[in-house]
């Protein structure tokens, strides 16, 4: 008992592994990979992240919040994401994170891994409403990002979004090359006939015979 308390009362002064106290904010944090703050929202690139974006407003995370912390006005229109496919996308996405109690659900499910738990914990303000309500814009960081603060989790994300055909990223698409939508198929090429010369000329197809109406007999 009181020699097991001893060793680690002892050991925690000369051991390194032992020393649990950090200077902090000086030394920042090692926070572990499954810790969450808030919700952040998903896109491919940095360079476009609302170009990029993985929602599509489908109102899933809206709906399922516990808190109802989340507010989404879905688009009118659609715009081409990553890959190039005409998508809806969230006029408007707001998270007030001082109603957030950070349970995760929305993470859990949205069908399309556009929305992840970040690690920022250092967000206090002296002003609640402005500061704390985060819009899409404050909300959304790249998927660069994401691989940064969970390695593991984001790997196994791309895994999947590529076993369904869903896997984006900044090589699918170029955001700076303007989204051009395929064009109908041509109509049938003219027929080509030989010309007196010898070359060949297109010449427009013979047009189709048309019924003839049978005439009225004559009287007697």
């Amino acid at each position: 008992g009181l020699r097991v308390t001893a060793r680690n009362f002892l050991g925690s002064f000369y051991d390194p592994a032992r020393y649990t106290t950090t200077e902090y904010p000086e030394v920042p944090a090692k926070l572990p990979e499954n810790y969450r703050s808030f919700p952040f929202l998903v896109s491919e690139t940095d360079d476009d992240p609302m170009g990029t974006m993985r929602c599509v407003a489908c109102l899933t995370c809206e709906k399922e919040c516990p808190a109802q912390c989340i507010y989404i006005e879905k688009s009118k229109d659609k715009k081409p994401d990553a890959k190039g496919r005409l998508q809806f996308y969230p006029a408007i996405f707001d998270i007030d994170t001082s109603v957030c109690m950070s349970c995760q659900i929305c993470v859990e499910v949205c069908p399309f891994d556009s929305i992840k738990m970040d690690k920022v914990f250092e967000i206090a303000a002296s002003e609640r409403f402005q500061t704390l309500l985060l819009d899409k814009h404050a909300l959304t960081k790249a998927n660069v990002y994401y691989h940064e603060i969970r390695p593991i989790e984001a790997a196994a994300v791309d895994q999947h979004l590529l076993s369904i055909g869903m896997a984006t990223g900044p090589s699918t698409r170029n955001p700076a090359i303007p989204y051009v939508h395929p064009k109908p198929a041509p109509a049938p090429a003219a027929r080509a006939i030989a010309s007196p010369a010898g070359s060949a000329a297109a010449q427009p197809a013979p047009p189709a015979p048309q019924a003839k109406a049978p005439e009225a007999p004559s009287a007697p």
